[in-house]
């Protein structure tokens, strides 16, 4: 018990001199105040040999020193680290018969539209998409019938320029 009063009266006489510190090097209060509790609990794990040292808070200091520099090496190497990436390549935008179908699909019901997506792009069959949505075998078959006439009328509906790709592609 003594050796924790000892400490207590240690910790409680030298921690805002030691935050102000700590602040002063780092900038950071919350990053001086991680520093301090980090100090001390070193100081802690050592209290039996520290406490019948000279200058504790010096050694506190040093501790201190040596982690807020730690922080700072370790703020310098992920900044260098992000510097030496390059960004990706901008993507290339979708061609042009793709943004007309993508317009003409939403012209859609939800439900058409759905249909659609996961019988020609997900590959499933009737049997399975009625499975997932619930619906009847017959419903999914209208569905796809309904919204392949409707994504037809909504491509020929398409102005010209954009079904062809524009007047240089004539």
């Amino acid at each position: 018990m003594a050796d924790s009063d000892g400490f207590d009266t240690f910790y409680r006489g030298t921690t805002p001199r030691l935050l102000r510190y700590a602040y002063g090097l780092t900038a950071d209060l919350g990053e001086a105040q991680d520093i301090v509790q980090e100090a001390y609990a070193r100081a802690w794990q050592r209290w039996r040999r520290l406490r019948d040292c000279d200058d504790r808070e010096g050694w506190l200091r040093l501790v201190v020193d040596r982690l807020a520099t730690d922080s700072w090496r370790r703020l310098l190497v992920r900044r260098a680290a992000i510097t030496r990436r390059t960004p990706p390549p901008p993507a290339l935008p979708p061609p042009e018969d793709v943004i007309v179908l993508i317009e003409a699909l939403r012209t859609l019901p939800f439900a058409h539209r759905r249909a659609l997506a996961m019988f020609y792009l997900l590959d499933r069959s009737i049997t399975d998409i009625a499975r997932e949505t619930g619906a009847s075998l017959g419903t999914v078959k209208s569905w796809l019938s309904r919204g392949r006439d409707a994504l037809a009328t909504a491509l020929r509906d398409q102005p010209e320029e954009a079904s062809t790709g524009g007047s240089d592609a004539r």
